[in-house]
């Protein structure tokens, strides 16, 4: 994209304005008393009054550039000057002129004052328009052929040839004017484009700390002596939180692995990856992965370094050795991430697969029952019998597999609202012991008033599938019973939690480790969904459901068991007075 040319009426920025306001001033008073010393050797060859009204002219100039670089010296003038600046500037142009014309009675040569004049015409064309730069220089073109011209006309020996030096003098400071003029405006658009790519850079760098600081990636800039020159804090983690910058990949044996990795792309000069790991003494292996990618050399300019004939002699801008990008990942992390899209994308596969075998299923038992019509013999009945009961186990798992994309939907359609936690706890309690009073028995507690945030529906699917789960795989306790409970309460930061504690042994740790993945399950006859849809519907309505191994809450001294907990993300506490219900099997 091309860059557009500064506009003619560009002003200066403020702060270059300042700066060359505060030359000019201390420029001004330096040229009036450079103009004290050039009279000093004129004093004796002028007449009387003539040495007078020139000193008095030089103090005059004198004190205006004090008084003017005391009262505006910070104050620079804007494009179109006032009063304050405009007065000076006359007066200035006024004395310098009338210091240089004196000297046209001078006997015995004349000294030139006329350079003085250039102050004022640089000061306005730098700081004014380049109108009022040309008027200022005419002011001054006109003083001084006036000046002369009188004075040839009165007779003046060499007038006429002073006046044609004037003439070219005056010329000069028409083409300065003009010239500086522009090149001071192109100079305020080159800084404002500075500025601008400054800030724009600025913040650039900082979004870019920011995003690299908040990277759960381990992020590291290494040059080709193997020095690292920056790491952000997952860094800092994934290669072990005891080392601080500067430093280098040789620090540490453990590192041997990923320093073969960058020596590999220095020597290569392609991007390389791999999965390495980090082992050292006395502490678990860490695995990561790695990739590495060198940087691209500065080619801007179109030299080698050793021919710039700048940076060939200076080091501090001698191009930079190569550098590497180096990105780390927890392979833990990482595999879990492809674990979880490979589910998905069985899952998915599975419900497309699950949708053709309805069909022909349904055909497979309704064919399977007019069989059983027609068949006498036990034997054949017991095999009726058998291809009946596993095409309904068939008929489960499909059901559960299609369960996953109905889930999904419901997620999608179903907000969360306030709900009264313990009451919906207890109807769905109710309906659990009511579904097969004489096998399921428990104890439920309840003691957690006020409202959560979730829907009626997944809260009373979650819990009836946690129920279920309990009542399956409970174990007697030491008394021969089954231990089986639902409570609620809240933790001291005011999140309700709800949980289903059951009796038995630990669940094993293999075990744990899949607990919430679709299609896991340690036992044969089981789907491995229930749980997976439970997470799925807590995480919808920004809760959490996880497994601990714990006495139960209302024995705390007792054995411990197996306890599934949800804990609800948004709540709002019961008011102050109001306590939980307790409900047995009996109620």
């Amino acid at each position: 994209m091309t860059t557009a040319a500064p506009p003619a009426t560009t002003t200066l920025p403020l702060a270059m304005a300042r700066r060359l306001w505060r030359a000019f001033s201390t420029g001004r008073v330096l040229s009036a008393l450079m103009l004290l010393i050039m009279l000093v050797p004129q004093t004796n060859h002028l007449h009387s009054a003539l040495t007078s009204f020139s000193w008095l002219l030089g103090g005059l100039y004198l004190v205006l550039a004090c008084s003017t670089w005391l009262l505006l010296r910070n104050r620079p003038p804007a494009q179109h000057w006032g009063l304050p600046w405009l007065l000076p500037l006359a007066i200035e142009i006024a004395i310098i002129g009338l210091t240089q014309l004196l000297q046209l009675w001078q006997p015995g040569g004349t000294v030139h004052f006329s350079p003085l004049l250039a102050l004022p015409v640089l000061a306005t064309a730098c700081l004014g328009s380049l109108r009022m730069a040309l008027a200022t220089t005419a002011s001054i073109t006109l003083l001084l052929l006036g000046g002369y011209s009188l004075a040839a006309l009165d007779g003046l020996t060499n007038g006429w040839e002073l006046t044609m030096q004037a003439a070219t003098v005056c010329a000069g400071y028409f083409a300065v004017a003009f010239l500086t003029h522009h090149l001071a405006q192109r100079l305020a658009w080159q800084e404002r484009l500075a500025r601008r790519n400054h800030r724009i850079a600025r913040t650039q760098v900082d979004i870019n700390t920011l995003i690299i600081d908040k990277l759960t990636e381990g992020v590291l800039v290494v040059d080709s002596a193997l020095h690292i020159l920056q790491a952000n804090p997952a860094a800092h983690q994934l290669l072990g939180g005891d080392w601080q910058l500067p430093t280098t990949l040789h620090q540490r044996p453990a590192w041997q692995p990923l320093c073969e990795l960058v020596l590999q792309t220095l020597t290569t000069g392609t991007a390389q990856d791999a999965r390495i790991h980090l082992v050292e003494a006395g502490q678990p292996p860490v695995g990561l992965y790695a990739r590495v990618w060198p940087s691209q050399p500065n080619e801007d300019d179109g030299l080698p370094g050793s021919e710039h004939p700048f940076l060939a002699e200076d080091s501090q801008y001698a191009p930079s050795s190569t550098q590497f990008l180096v990105f780390l990942e927890d392979l833990r992390e990482l595999e879990a991430r492809l674990r979880t899209e490979k589910m998905a994308a069985m899952g998915r596969m599975s419900a497309a697969v699950a949708h053709e075998i309805r069909n022909p299923l349904a055909a497979i038992t309704q064919a399977n029952a007019l069989l059983a019509e027609d068949i006498a013999d036990p034997a054949q009945q017991r095999l009726v019998q058998m291809v009946a009961a596993n095409a309904q186990r068939i008929a489960h798992t499909v059901e559960d597999v299609l369960d996953i994309a109905r889930v999904q939907q419901q997620i999608q359609h179903s907000p969360s609202i306030g709900l009264p936690l313990d009451a919906e706890a207890a109807t769905i309690w109710r309906e659990w012991l009511a579904q097969d009073s004489a096998q399921r028995q428990g104890r439920c507690a309840l003691n957690s008033p006020g409202s959560v945030a979730f829907d009626s529906e997944h809260l009373r699917r979650i819990v009836i599938n946690l129920l279920d789960n309990a009542q399956n795989y409970a174990q007697a306790d030491a008394s021969g019973a089954r231990q089986l409970w639902l409570g609620t309460g809240r933790q001291r930061n005011g999140r309700a939690w709800l949980q289903v504690w059951s009796s038995g042994p630990e669940i094993e740790a293999a075990v744990q480790n899949h607990l919430f993945e679709p299609f896991f399950s340690s036992h044969s006859r089981s789907s491995g969904l229930g749980l997976f849809i439970c997470r799925e519907l807590c995480q919808r309505h920004g809760a959490n459901l996880r497994y601990q191994r714990q006495p139960c809450p209302a024995q705390p001294d007792g054995p411990a068991g197996n306890a599934f907990t949800l804990l609800f993300a948004h709540s709002s506490p019961a008011p102050q007075g109001q306590t939980g219900a307790l409900f047995t099997a009996s109620d």
